[in-house]
């Protein structure tokens, strides 16, 4: 569908009352952040699918997303979802910005079938990047951009419950600068924080549930670089925040795809490093962290992928910390085989993995 034909005099979805569900009472417990985040647990992304850079969910090879496939999910022991989204092939021009009722709705479905299954859930803004640009000269028309987004997702979802939990931005970069994947520079932080705080206060001006409802904010490029980490600005010091961080560790195993050994007791000293750092510079001030990404590419290495995925797991476990396992759909053998659920026919080729990394949060 061209989006620019969804445009009208008047937002669809702007200033809703929001939508009931069957599946979820819309109570808020007035939960801390830590105490969410202990419920929350293991994860699992629904990677590659309502994120992906085209049309529609199928676009990059994954099958559309049942009932069925959630249900599976969460039979397997995973207490939080994580599902990714881009918004930007069905939200059409300025100055309205309106998202298509139909993807909505579709959200929302996949969204039904994860709250059916009495498990949290993740929406955030995904493959976005190529309009969230964080420089000045970009910086009003994104924040304009991106608060009237929020503002439609947020009041799509504002009477669902506490299970329902927002993220602001996925991994939020310049891409392809030097910069991309090593913290960014003093603007591009600037900016991320910029781009936060205009996506909270969106949500948060729809009222209702989503007053107090909590909000994942990321470093810049939802990185652990010590830069990332200290220039993070939560939006109005915020207390109904969580802080996102994505730590492929180490790299070269997880996703590099040059080393397929991980055991040693060097090795395990690095993660609880890691670990440890994420933990001092967060939690032990008062903020709870989930990290939203984290998974190891299938290099016939199933025994080393077990080691790391155990010791991750309980790394993050006992730091109090939900880990959510990013799942893009391809199980095979690759730097980017991580899938550890084969959503074609509904079985785990990897149900050793994820034995480990729930076990720890049990």
């Amino acid at each position: 569908m061209n989006v620019t034909m969804v445009q009208q005099e008047e937002n669809p979805n702007e200033g809703s009352d929001g939508f009931a569900s069957e599946f979820d009472n819309g109570d808020m417990r007035n939960m801390s952040s830590f105490e969410i985040v202990a419920e929350m647990k293991a994860g699992w992304n629904l990677g590659n699918s309502l994120d992906v850079e085209g049309p529609d969910e199928t676009f990059w090879g994954n099958p559309v997303t049942t009932r069925a496939l959630i249900d599976e999910i969460s039979d397997r022991g995973f207490n939080t979802v994580r599902v990714p989204v881009t918004w930007r092939f069905h939200q059409g021009p300025g100055p309205n910005y309106i998202v298509e009722r139909a993807w909505l709705d579709r959200v929302e479905e996949v969204v039904n079938y994860v709250r059916a299954n009495n498990m949290y859930v993740i929406i955030n803004v995904h493959h976005d990047d190529t309009w969230i640009i964080p420089t000045y000269e970009n910086g009003d028309a994104v924040k304009n951009r991106l608060s009237k987004l929020w503002t439609q997702i947020a009041n799509r979802f504002k009477n669902y419950s506490d299970y329902v939990i927002f993220e602001t931005l996925n991994e939020p970069r310049y891409e392809n600068t030097p910069e991309e994947w090593t913290g960014g520079t003093a603007e591009g932080r600037e900016m991320v924080n910029q781009y936060h705080k205009a996506g909270l206060d969106a949500i948060r001006a729809t009222g209702g549930n989503n007053s107090s409802r909590q909000i994942m904010i990321s470093t810049y490029a939802a990185s652990t670089l010590p830069q990332a980490l200290n220039d993070l600005v939560i939006p109005n010091n915020d207390d109904k925040t969580i802080i996102s961080l994505h730590s492929y560790f180490p790299f070269p195993f997880t996703l590099g795809g040059t080393d397929s050994t991980w055991g040693t007791d060097s090795d395990k000293q690095q993660l609880d490093i890691e670990m440890d750092k994420i933990k001092t510079k967060f939690i032990d001030n008062g903020k709870a962290v989930v990290l939203g990404e984290w998974s190891s590419g299938n290099q016939n290495n199933l025994s080393d992928r077990l080691v790391h995925a155990s010791y991750y797991a309980q790394a993050a476990a006992s730091r109090g910390i939900a880990s959510i396992w990013w799942d893009n759909g391809n199980s095979g053998v690759s730097n980017d085989g991580l899938a550890i659920f084969n959503r074609q026919n509904m079985t785990w080729p990897f149900g050793e993995i994820v034995d480990v990394i729930i076990e720890p949060y049990d």
